[in-house]
């Protein structure tokens, strides 16, 4: 089974939870039909991306000629893809917060400097929703309502890899992620991943080690280290250099540098101008592989590989090791993953939340199911049902069919599927889940359920207050109490983001 396979590596797992609930068929359907009408505004709407800029203001700035190139991005921006490709960080696969990450770069006119059209990401205590901000940064962080790092971060970056949220480039997807390549044969290592889980992480070889040594070393380990060349080219290439050496990091304090010679960037890759269906298919050289210290302040200067490019795409992996169905991933990842598959003829199966279920009392096999949307045991009349409240008043034992009842209003099967979908902002999707088992009259008694979705309801809140620009006079306590999940869930975060 699909599960099985999944639950053998503990990345593909995760992978393939957050490919379950992160973003919800719901989602890309809406977003997508709103793109296409050539309503982006309403697409971001549907994908809760906020829009924290107006075009106007930006014509009446920079100009009418840079705000129609912004105005023509937006219109093929897919928000629900690169919501599906955002960093994201263990153990629940959230979005990274506090994250300003590049998604275009524009020439400002009169010699200013570029202007970058950017997603960003709440602060971790005020993620509920896990909504994404759209905004314009020229520079200064003072438009950032209190975010935590308004500039843009060199290491996570989608200009350069626009196919991660531009329709029009969606199909890139195949050849940046080595799709077009045959899959690598052997068995999986023992802790292929050690980014997801740091303390795990096997060391580097040495300083010392040989170039071929070290890129046997990253390949091993979940990096997609037959792109690195390519990739570093490009990066080159977008900061003007002619030749030059690119700052990979591997995990925490685990970094290479690689040296390119100026063979490697005679090949032109996406820059930013470059036309969508650009590609000449040139392979620059393999690079030179060093192993450098995380303490070294020249490192700082140097360019650095986005993360994009640096692991492995996780749905390449999930698709090539069986653990998801390629009806489950995003429709534009799956027809560049893909392109010859065929979607499937046959609907998917009917959730059966709702349908009655058989509950084993005294010895018979008696059915609970849902009358005028509500919960109850349909084996029972009302006069017994009437008897065993009153025996339950008096502290006794109620009927096996009762007890199934409270439990689902309580601690339901389902609960964890409700969790995960609130902590990833589909309070839609965790209420049908909700309706479907009580009904959509049912009062939720006290117990896991309930403190769940009053969590969610205060981290929202929280969220308001942060989006209005009063986080930061708020008071410590009242920030972490607002911002607080149920003990379940409050564990610190890894600092390993990816």
């Amino acid at each position: 089974m699909l599960t099985d396979v999944a639950n053998g590596d503990p990345r593909l797992s995760f992978w393939s939870r957050v490919r379950e609930f992160a973003v919800p068929p719901s989602m890309i359907e809406t977003a997508t039909a709103r793109r296409a009408v050539g309503d982006w505004a309403g697409a971001c709407a549907a994908a809760a991306v906020d829009i924290d800029f107006d075009l106007r203001s930006l014509a009446g700035r920079h100009g009418s000629e840079l705000a129609s190139r912004v105005r023509a991005d937006l219109r093929h921006l897919a928000p629900d893809l690169l919501r599906w490709h955002m960093p994201r960080i263990a153990p629940d696969g959230l979005l990274r917060p506090g994250l300003t990450l590049t998604l275009a770069r524009y020439r400002a006119a009169g010699g200013a400097g570029p202007l970058h059209l950017v997603a960003r990401t709440p602060p971790a205590w005020a993620d509920a929703g896990q909504r994404i901000g759209l905004a314009l940064w020229e520079g200064s962080g003072s438009d950032a309502r209190g975010h935590p790092h308004p500039r843009p971060s060199r290491r996570h970056r989608f200009d350069l890899h626009r196919h991660l949220w531009d329709a029009r480039r969606a199909a890139e997807l195949r050849s940046r992620s080595g799709a077009d390549r045959p899959a690598v044969d052997g068995p999986p290592p023992p802790d292929p991943h050690p980014h997801l889980y740091p303390h795990s992480h096997p060391a580097l070889p040495p300083a010392t080690a040989a170039s071929d040594e070290l890129r046997a070393w990253a390949a091993e380990h979940g990096c997609a280290v037959e792109r690195w060349a390519e990739e570093a080219a490009i990066v080159l290439r977008a900061e003007g250099r002619s030749t030059g050496s690119v700052l990979v990091r591997c995990g925490v304090r685990r970094r290479l540098l690689l040296e390119l010679g100026p063979d490697a960037l005679m090949g032109r890759g996406p820059a930013e101008d470059a036309h969508p269906d650009a590609d000449d298919g040139s392979r620059p050289p393999a690079p030179r592989f060093t192993a450098v210290s995380g303490d070294d302040g020249a490192l700082g200067a140097l360019p650095v590989l986005p993360d994009a490019a640096t692991w492995r795409l996780p749905d390449l992996e999930l698709i090539r090791a069986g653990a998801i169905d390629v009806e489950r991933l995003h429709p534009l990842v799956a027809s560049a993953l893909v392109p010859d598959h065929l979607p499937s003829a046959h609907a998917e199966a009917p959730d059966r939340a709702g349908q009655p279920r058989i509950v084993e009392c005294r010895g018979e096999r008696h059915r609970i199911g849902l009358v005028d949307g509500v919960l109850v045991a349909l084996d029972h009349d009302q006069a017994e049902l009437r008897r065993e409240e009153l025996l339950v008043a008096l502290t006794g034992t109620p009927l096996p069919c009762l007890r199934a009842i409270d439990e689902a209003h309580r601690r339901p099967d389902c609960l964890s599927g409700v969790r995960e979908r609130l902590d990833h902002g589909d309070v839609a999707g965790a209420l049908a889940v909700v309706e479907g088992l009580l009904g959509p009259d049912a009062v939720l008694r006290d117990g896991p359920l309930r403190d769940e979705l009053e969590s969610a309801a205060r981290r929202r809140i929280a969220y308001g207050l942060y989006r209005a620009g009063l986080a930061e006079p708020l008071p410590g306590r009242v920030r972490r109490n607002l911002g607080r999940r149920p003990s379940r869930q409050r564990r610190p975060r890894t600092a390993t983001f990816f």
